[in-house]
């Protein structure tokens, strides 16, 4: 049997007996995600915290909002 459906009978099997199409594909996505982030990191591509934080910053600068602002513009 592949690693890959090892591994996701192994997910199954780690969930509860009563838990719905719709949690084990929830569960999938999440596994996936995770292992797609970690061969992301692996390959180098990511970012600092800083430059992530800094990101933020820009793209609210870019939007025009306060991200301080506790009511929402609805003009």
């Amino acid at each position: 049997m592949s690693a890959i459906k090892d591994g996701v009978i192994r997910l199954i099997q780690s969930l509860p007996d009563d838990c719905s199409i719709e949690d084990i594909q929830h569960h999938l996505c999440v596994q996936q995600k995770v292992e797609h982030g970690l061969a992301a990191i692996e390959a180098g591509q990511f970012v600092s915290q800083e430059e992530a934080e800094w990101r933020v910053v820009e793209w609210v600068k870019s939007t025009g909002l306060n991200p301080l602002s506790t009511t929402s513009r609805t003009s």
